[in-house]
Order: structure tokens, then C-alpha cells, then sequence
């Protein structure tokens, strides 16, 4: 992302959607998703109202410590606070669905070469399994997924 510093973004890739199950619940829809290179599974849990999904089609998803498009830390007023009249374009202004929350967990994948992060975004589920290599930046902390298709 250019004009982003690198250190408050954690996490980039794009997905391809293997799956979508909106059977469940009212409003929202639990992704499968797979990385483009293949590397990478993610499941993801979105208000299929705000952000319908559907299978075969691309998301591109962004993990970022900071909507600030300098990458400059968050103040304590709140990310929608930032969007109200008069105020600076910020990180979410490109993307079509964004979320604020935690990941929470990490869990060693059986092969001893992958690992597994949990987030959670006022209930809704996201989990990221892949290498080492690709998730190594992500840790316990607070964090904004941001989507567009």
C-alpha cells in the first residue's frame, strides 16, 4: 500500500471464496476462503447484508494496527470518529468493509510449518492458517480487517 507505513500493516493477501454458508445465522455468512498462491486458508464471518459474498469471487483482506493513511498510531477517539465531516481521509476510505477487534489466539498447525491465528470482531469469527513465514507479524493486539472486492 503506498503511502502506508509498513509497520501498521500486519497482514495482506488476496482470496479466492471456496465457499459461503449463510445458512446459520440471519445476516451473516461464514467465507472459505484460500489465498491466491494457495499458501493460506482464511474463514471469515461478514453481515452478508453490508458485504455479500459470493462463491468464486476475490477479496482482497488487509490486517492494520492503524487507519491512518501514514500509518501513524490511532488516538483514543475511535475510528468512526475520524469519518465525520472535516476530517482526514483515512485507510478505510478504499475498502468496502471494515472491522475493528482482536485477535486472541494462536494456535502450531499439525505439520510444525504452519500456525493458525484467531480474531474476533464483536462476534463475528475470523481465522488465518498458514506459514510461519506469512503470519509471523500478527500477534495478540488489537487490529481493523479491511475488504474489497
Amino acid at each position: 500500500m503506498a503511502g502506508m507505513a509498513s509497520d501498521s500493516q500486519l497482514f495482506e493477501e488476496t482470496f479466492k471464496i471456496n465457499n459461503v454458508n449463510d445458512e446459520k445465522y440471519d445476516r451473516c455468512a461464514r467465507l472459505s476462503c484460500t489465498s491466491m498462491d494457495g499458501q493460506t486458508l482464511m474463514t471469515l464471518d461478514v453481515h452478508s447484508e453490508l458485504f455479500p459474498c459470493r462463491v468464486s469471487e476475490t477479496i482482497h483482506v488487509v490486517l492494520a494496527t492503524s487507519l491512518a493513511l501514514d500509518g501513524s498510531k490511532d488516538d483514543e477517539k475511535g475510528w468512526r470518529d475520524v469519518t465525520k465531516a472535516g476530517g482526514e481521509a483515512t485507510l478505510a476510505d478504499m475498502y468496502d468493509y471494515v472491522c475493528h477487534g482482536k485477535i486472541y489466539k494462536f494456535d502450531d498447525g499439525a505439520d510444525g510449518q504452519t500456525i493458525k491465528a484467531y480474531t474476533s470482531f464483536g462476534g463475528l469469527l475470523m481465522s488465518l492458517e498458514g506459514p510461519y513465514k506469512k503470519l509471523t507479524p500478527l500477534r495478540v493486539d488489537y487490529v481493523y480487517l479491511l475488504v474489497k472486492k
